[in-house]
């Protein structure tokens, strides 16, 4: 072991070398000046003059003391920080874009929980006194109770009371005085128990200026723009064309036949492909599109439901101008549908009201209200059955009409919450519904309880329905911003491995479509965007921006190899190819 001399020699030097050494330095350099050295105490040690630093400042070589930030989301560092490094303010710039309240502090989702002990008996007799009395001991004030405490509530009562709480002296009841006859022999007079306070009022009609006060107030509602149910509304409609019919008197509802498109073949295009480019836009909407349905079987004519409270017929081919528009909504569109010839269709609105229309004419049919708002409405498909349609309410029932009656035949009333899509299925002897309650029912027709209900914890709300072209089929629009599909035939399963996803449909009841031969699936979404996928493999083979507001519907053309049709939110309908 190697141990330390004194203070000046080193590695075991004596002091007479060491002295010998300076004076031969001396006699080298003799224009030096002397040096004065202090007498060295031998008895001081190396070890005795050091100071040991625990956490010294260690810089690698190359690199600049720069002091390091610590981030405010960090679970766990690697190194001992110093107390500046962790209390230091957080660096870079500010977001430009958050609110004051997304600004501010918070240590829980509500807000920011100041740290606070309090006697728990403390607690809960100052919470007790303040529901029972009115007032409490101020919880911002710290320290002990005192007398010149303050209180928070009914101020007077505490300094009344001297702030006693309810462990400590009741607070005397005021009682109100009643009107006392307790003598039996009065027969006209004895109330006994039952006697009026003195204050009491007894009020059996509104007087003279109530009633003012009331027909006052009805007066300004109706002004606001509620009118009475009862009115009727003047329905009515416009056309837009200069001719109805044309040199042959074909009105507009008739099918071209030089399009260079058999419209009215039953056979779907050979091979489909993807649209490319937007070809067309109707505008005359002034609101958002709420449906969009084809002409059924030629698809050479187009009907919309928008926000405006109008329905509008268009024209697929040719100049594609706008033909009528129907008047006769109070309130928004909700859903339309034609029926199997295309000479009438539904409209349903947020009025309550289902109507139905003569496409061509413009008139008014029949108008059915069940006092609830219909959200969706469909015909029955057979032909032999074109006088029935159904209707999913609000108020989680399922309404069956005869519009030569017009009387309600049946009702389906098994759902929990607003039904929202009907969709015939098995040869339209069956139907399925769903609904806000995040389940699906089978339906034989005309039987009202349902045959088969399906619902998994996993399951969300579905708002849109689309059947295949095959039947065999079910696409449906989950709210958790997926494409579900389930079997069509008997068992109705959910098909786990086909799941299409990539779009935000969230909050929105966005409308799906098959392509023809059923090689692609489209949809829109929430941000205007509109998505088409593979079939077979569930890839997102292309999205494109089709819509400023919300892409609400989108349908492929049945005729046409590669024409879309979108809806938005924005009042447009665009034309895709």
């Amino acid at each position: 072991m190697l141990s330390l001399q004194s203070y000046g020699s080193s590695s075991g030097e004596s002091d007479s070398e060491t002295e010998s050494k300076e004076e031969a330095g001396k006699q080298a350099k003799p224009e030096a000046e002397p040096i004065h050295l202090k007498p060295i105490d031998k008895t001081y040690s190396v070890a005795s003059s050091l100071q040991i630093c625990s956490a010294p400042d260690v810089v690698p070589h190359g690199s600049v003391a720069v002091p390091r930030a610590v981030h405010p989301d960090t679970k766990e560092l690697e190194y001992n920080p110093k107390f500046e490094e962790l209390y230091a303010p957080v660096q870079g710039p500010s977001n430009p874009f958050l609110t004051d309240q997304m600004r501010a502090q918070r240590n829980t989702l509500a807000g920011y929980v100041e740290k606070a002990h309090i006697n728990a008996f403390q607690f809960e007799a100052q919470r007790r006194t303040f529901h029972t009395y009115g007032y409490a001991l101020d919880p911002t004030v710290d320290g002990e109770i005192t007398d010149g405490q303050s209180y928070v509530g009914d101020l007077q009562s505490a300094y009344d009371t001297e702030g006693k709480t309810v462990f400590e002296a009741p607070k005397p009841k005021k009682k109100r005085k009643q009107e006392k006859n307790d003598n039996p022999s009065d027969i006209e007079g004895f109330v006994g128990p039952w006697g009026k306070y003195q204050d009491e009022v007894t009020v059996a009609r509104p007087n003279e200026q109530e009633k003012a006060e009331l027909e006052e107030i009805l007066a300004k509602r109706h002004k606001r723009g509620r009118i009475p149910e009862d009115k009727p509304l003047e329905e009515k409609s416009i056309l837009h064309i200069k001719d109805p019919t044309d040199y042959q008197g074909r009105s507009y509802l008739h099918a071209p036949h030089d399009v260079g498109v058999n419209l009215r073949s039953d056979l779907p295009p050979t091979k489909c492909f993807l649209p490319k480019a937007h070809i067309h836009t109707w505008q005359g909407h002034t609101k958002g599109i709420s449906s969009i349905r084809w002409f059924p079987r030629t698809a050479h004519l187009l009907l919309s439901g928008s926000m405006d409270c109008r329905v509008k017929l268009w024209e697929v081919y040719g100049e594609r101008r706008c033909i009528r528009t129907y008047f006769g909504h109070r309130q928004a569109i909700k859903d339309i549908c034609w029926n199997n010839k295309g000479t009438q269709f539904l409209s349903a609105g947020y009025d309550r009201y289902i109507k139905l229309w003569d496409a061509e004419t413009g008139d008014v049919v029949s108008r059915f209200s069940s006092r609830k708002i219909p959200f969706c409405v469909k015909f029955h498909p057979d032909n032999n059955k074109q006088h029935l349609f159904v209707a999913g309410t609000s108020d989680k029932k399922i309404i069956c009409w005869d519009t030569r009656s017009g009387d309600i035949v049946q009702e389906y009333d098994r759902h929990l919450g607003a039904v929202n899509t009907i969709t015939f299925v098995d040869e339209n002897r069956r139907f399925v519904t769903t609904s806000d309650d995040k389940s699906m029912r089978i339906w034989e027709w005309d039987i009202p309880v349902d045959m088969k209900y399906i619902a998994d914890p996993t399951m969300h709300s579905m708002p849109a329905v689309t059947l295949s072209p095959n039947c065999k089929w079910l696409a449906c629009q989950s709210l958790d911003n997926k494409i579900v599909i389930f079997s069509a035939l008997n068992r109705f399963k959910m098909n786990r491995k086909k799941t299409f996803t990539g779009h935000m449909v969230s909050g929105y009841a966005c409308s799906l479509d098959f392509s023809p031969d059923m090689s692609y699936l489209v949809s829109g979404d929430g941000d205007g965007k509109c998505y088409i996928w593979d079939w077979k493999t569930t890839k997102l083979y292309k999205k494109w921006q089709a819509h400023e507001g919300v892409c609400i519907s989108s349908l492929w053309h049945p005729h046409e190899p590669s024409k879309v049709v979108t809806a938005g939110w924005d009042g447009l309908i665009k034309y895709w190819d």
